[in-house]
């Protein structure tokens, strides 16, 4: 239960300093989910990407509302994506979590070096 709490607690926090920084919420999400909850680095990146889910969809339905979607488009992206999906799961399962963690590590980097960049100007 307390696991929870914190989880949600951890994700707000997240979610905060993520906009704040202006970065995406799973650069903060995925190290909480794998110091605090203990998750290993395969399961923090897939729960990161399904938390977005619904801030996708609530996106889409107000972008819908202002007719700004091509449907056409969107179909054909999220078609061709569903084989980066597939490529991207046979990847990340087949590399060691010690891998995952340094590629993600590698990422923050790059992450902190382009929000020191833009505070730069």
């Amino acid at each position: 239960m307390w696991a929870f709490v914190l989880a949600g607690a951890l994700g707000l926090a997240a979610g905060f300093l993520a906009g704040l920084f202006g970065v995406g919420g799973g650069i903060l999400f995925v190290p909480t989910l794998t110091l605090v909850l203990g998750l290993s680095q395969i399961h923090a990146e897939a729960s990161s990407l399904l938390a977005i889910l619904p801030t996708v969809a609530v996106g889409a339905l107000r972008q819908q509302h202002y007719g700004n979607i091509r449907w056409r488009s969107a179909g054909i992206i999220g078609l061709g994506s569903l084989g980066g999906v597939v490529g991207g799961v046979f990847l990340a399962e087949s590399l060691s979590d010690e891998l995952l963690r340094r590629l993600f590590g590698g990422l923050l980097l790059l992450v902190a070096a382009q929000v020191a960049w833009r505070a730069r100007r």
